[in-house]
C-alpha cells in the first residue's frame, strides 16, 4: 500500500490535531488532492486540503469545541477553513454533483469516498490518505502519478462538459506534471470544446492562464495549447505572433537566475502594441498593476543594447525602468536564443549591464521647486511650469550634476534667452 506516513508535513501535528478531532465518534476525514499529490512526485507540499463524512456543521461544531477557530468560506459547497495556530485548512464534505451547466455544480453531500473521486477532475488530483498515512486510489491516479501522465477522470469530454475551466487545468497541470505528449482523449476533448471558454469569467481564465505562465516551463503545455486551438480562443493576440520566444526566454531565466515572471512571458508571446495590450487586458480582467505592467512594456521607446551612461540613465528618469527590465531581459532572451557567436555574448553582456543599471536605479529628486522659482521673484503663473521643464532638461543633461544653487543661477539665462 502507497503511504505517505513518513511525510514530514504529513507529521505535523496541527494537521494531525484536525485529523483526529474529525476522525472521532462515526467521522471520518483524509488528506485530498496537492499535497498528497506534490508528495507522491518529490515536490514540496504547501497547502493541505481535507476531505471529510461529516457535515460542514458537524466540523465547524467538532473544531471550535476543540478550541480552533472554523471560517465558513463555502458551506453551500460544504467547506469549512479551520485555522490552526494560523495555519488555514480547507475541510470539505465529499460530494456528488446533482447538476451542472459547464460553469457552476449543483452538489449533494455523501458519504461515498468513490464517488466523491470520481467528480474531481484529474486522476492525479483524486489520491487521498488517511489518518494513517495510507493513499487511496480510486480512478487510477497512482500508475498516472508514475508515468507523469495528466488524465481526466473517467470520459473527458463529460468532465469537460461539467466544467469548462477543465481545459485550462489540463494544460496548466500539463505544464506543471507531465511528461511527453498529452493523454490523446484528453487532448481531443479540450480541442472539441474550446468555443466553451467563452462562457466562463475572464478573471476565472486569466487566474488560470498565469498559473500556467507561472510553471517553470509552460512551452510544451502552450505548445499543444496551440496545436488545439484553445490558445488561440484565450489569447488570440498570439495567433500571428506565435510562442517561439519561450523557450530562449526560459534558458536565460535559467542561465542567469531569474524569477520566472508570468507578464514577462505573456510579453513574449503578443505583440509590443499599446492598444491591442490594453484591449486584451480589459478583456481578461487582469488587474491594475498587471495593464500598468504591460503598458510599461508596449509604451517603452526602443531599447537599444548600445545606450548607456547619461543616455540611459535620462530614459530612466523620463519613462521609468519597468519597461526597460523587461525590453532588456527579452533582448537578452532573443540573443540566448541565437546561439553564443561573440557579436550575441557581447550584446547579452550590453543588456545585462542595461538591465543590472536598471534594477538599482534611484530616481533622483529635481531640485528645484516652483516655490523657489516665486521666491526668486517668479510671479506665479503658466510661465513657472514652463521654467521648470526648462531647468528639469538642463539638470538631466547634466547628468543629474547641476544642484539647487545652480539651477536658480541658471535661471537670468533663461530669461534673457527668451524672446523680448
Amino acid at each position: 500500500m502507497t503511504s505517505v506516513a513518513n511525510e514530514p508535513w504529513f507529521r505535523d501535528r496541527k494537521l494531525q490535531a484536525v485529523l483526529a478531532i474529525l476522525n472521532r465518534d462515526g467521522g471520518e476525514a483524509r488528506v485530498v488532492g496537492g499535497a498528497v499529490r506534490n508528495s507522491l512526485m518529490g515536490i514540496p507540499v504547501s497547502d493541505m486540503d481535507i476531505a471529510t463524512t461529516l457535515p460542514p456543521e458537524e466540523v465547524a461544531r467538532r473544531v471550535e469545541e476543540g478550541g480552533f477557530k472554523s471560517v465558513p468560506t463555502g458551506l453551500q459547497h460544504g467547506t469549512v477553513t479551520v485555522v490552526v495556530e494560523g495555519v488555514p485548512f480547507e475541510v470539505t464534505t465529499l460530494r456528488r454533483d446533482v447538476a451542472t451547466d459547464g460553469r457552476h455544480a449543483e452538489v449533494e453531500f455523501t458519504d461515498d469516498w468513490r464517488a466523491d473521486a470520481e467528480r474531481r477532475d484529474l486522476t492525479i488530483n483524486a489520491l487521498y490518505a488517511d489518518a494513517k498515512g495510507e493513499v487511496h486510489d480510486y480512478v487510477g491516479g497512482l500508475p498516472d502519478i508514475e508515468s507523469s501522465t495528466i488524465r481526466f477522470i473517467g470520459e473527458a469530454s463529460r468532465r469537460i462538459e461539467e466544467d469548462y475551466l477543465r481545459i485550462l487545468r489540463f494544460f496548466r497541470f500539463f505544464a506543471y506534471y507531465g511528461k511527453g505528449r498529452p493523454d490523446p482523449e484528453g487532448l481531443k476533448a479540450c480541442a472539441a470544446a474550446r468555443s466553451k471558454l467563452g462562457q466562463l469569467s475572464a478573471e476565472r481564465v486569466w487566474s488560470e492562464t498565469r498559473k500556467l505562465l507561472s510553471a517553470a516551463d509552460p512551452f510544451r503545455a502552450l505548445l499543444w495549447m496551440r496545436t488545439a486551438g484553445v490558445l488561440t480562443e484565450i489569447l488570440p493576440e498570439t495567433e500571428k505572433w506565435g510562442i517561439d520566444a519561450i523557450p530562449s526566454l526560459i534558458e536565460a531565466e535559467r542561465r542567469f537566475g531569474w524569477t520566472p515572471e508570468p507578464m514577462l512571458r505573456l510579453a513574449a508571446i503578443v505583440p509590443p502594441d499599446a492598444g491591442r495590450l490594453s484591449a486584451m487586458a480589459e478583456r481578461l480582467r487582469m488587474s491594475g498593476a498587471e495593464r500598468q505592467t504591460l503598458m510599461d512594456y508596449a509604451n517603452y521607446p526602443q531599447l537599444n543594447r548600445d545606450v548607456s551612461g547619461p543616455k540611459l540613465r535620462a530614459l530612466f528618469y523620463r519613462h521609468g525602468v519597468q519597461g526597460a527590465v523587461m525590453r532588456a531581459r527579452l533582448g537578452i532572451a532573443n540573443l540566448v536564443g541565437k546561439g553564443d557567436d561573440a557579436d550575441n555574448l557581447s550584446g547579452i553582456a550590453a543588456f545585462n549591464s542595461i538591465l543590472e543599471t536598471a534594477l538599482g536605479w534611484q530616481k533622483p529628486q529635481m531640485p528645484v521647486k516652483g516655490g523657489d522659482l516665486i521666491a526668486a521673484g517668479m510671479p506665479a503663473g503658466p510661465k513657472i511650469g514652463e521654467t521648470l521643464s526648462r531647468l528639469e532638461d538642463q539638470w538631466i543633461e547634466s547628468d543629474f550634476r547641476l544642484g539647487r544653487e545652480e539651477l536658480l543661477a541658471a535661471l537670468a539665462k533663461l530669461d534673457k534667452d527668451q524672446p523680448g
